[in-house]
């Protein structure tokens, strides 16, 4: 029988979504690929398959995750297989300098970045923001991972030097301007089947690690989402949200054939806006959707259904 494939290796960021499948009766398998066997000269089941791997699998131990999905993906395309955020996705998950340079090409502005490789490199990139507030974040990221904010290449290199350091999985440090909000906040705005879902606005006065997932509310100290004031909830579903950016944002998961993704954006005070992620793994946070009535499992969930018919003529309800 025909099913649809889920490819991941985190299941409390999948629950959501094979709850969702559940309840609209679709067929599902996970493919939890932080290890495996595959077998070249064996032929891929039939059925779609759709990848949730994620940048940061080595945070929970799953250090080769993604290099084996790259392998997997290949074999499934290979053999003509319907596969959402397949090779592409993942390329562009696992490198924002791929997805900054991908940005750009379609038009979309990116803060100044500097990519280095060792600590000496590192401090020398810095020096070209001349005095300038700028960042640090690792190039193979999610969660946030290794962002930090410096006012001085002093406080960059105490750092650097010092215990706290964190080196990226893939030994490549990004240098990034520092865009300064007004209001602490940026935008994320959600796509499913490359079609616009709705924009969050996620409160930032807590920290850089903005993992949306209730996962990381419940779980990870580091993630400000478990930190949410009743009057001041650390995500909130914008109603009616409509900006130019929006279409520009299309054509860039088109181009790339990326089915589903959350896209961030910063805007500084002169209302300028500055994209910075394109997550092919995205999460969903519960309490602003209920407050919202708009559900980014259940779309994600109806779309492959309708996929899944679509090649298949599988009947869901």
């Amino acid at each position: 029988m025909s099913k649809v494939y889920i490819i991941h290796e985190n299941s409390e960021w999948t629950i959501h979504l094979t709850k969702r499948l559940k309840e609209l009766g679709i067929p599902f398998e996970e493919w939890h690929l932080d290890e495996g066997v595959l077998d070249l000269s064996k032929e891929p089941p039939e059925g779609i398959f759709y990848s949730r791997m994620s940048a940061s699998s080595h945070t929970r131990g799953h250090r080769f995750a993604p290099e084996y999905t790259a392998q997997v993906l290949s074999w499934l395309e290979n053999h003509g297989r319907k596969v959402y955020n397949g090779s592409r996705a993942l390329e562009l998950e696992v490198s924002k300098v791929k997805q900054y340079l991908e940005l750009a090409k379609h038009g979309v502005r990116t803060p100044r970045t500097i990519a280095a490789v060792g600590k000496k490199q590192l401090l020398e990139a810095a020096m070209k923001f001349e005095g300038k507030s700028f960042i640090t974040k690792h190039n193979r990221a999610g969660k946030g991972l290794g962002v930090q904010l410096f006012q001085s290449i002093e406080a960059l290199k105490s750092y650097v030097d010092g215990p706290s350091f964190e080196e990226p999985v893939d030994g490549v440090t990004l240098i990034q301007e520092y865009i300064q909000s007004p209001e602490s906040n940026i935008t994320r705005c959600e796509f499913v089947g490359g079609q616009f879902v709705y924009a969050v606005k996620v409160d930032t006065s807590g920290g850089f690690e903005l993992c949306p997932a209730d996962a990381c509310q419940i779980g990870d100290l580091f993630c400000p989402a478990g930190e949410e004031v009743e009057e001041k909830p650390k995500f909130q579903v914008i109603e009616g949200f409509n900006d130019p950016i929006i279409e520009k944002y299309k054509r860039v998961l088109v181009a790339n054939n990326i089915h589903v993704a959350g896209i961030e954006f910063i805007r500084n005070e002169a209302g300028e806006i500055y994209t910075y992620d394109i997550n092919t793994n995205t999460n969903y946070n519960s309490d602003a959707e209920a407050k919202a009535g708009k559900f980014g499992m259940l779309e994600l969930a109806k779309f492959l259904g309708e996929e899944l018919a679509a090649v298949y003529g599988a009947v869901t309800r």
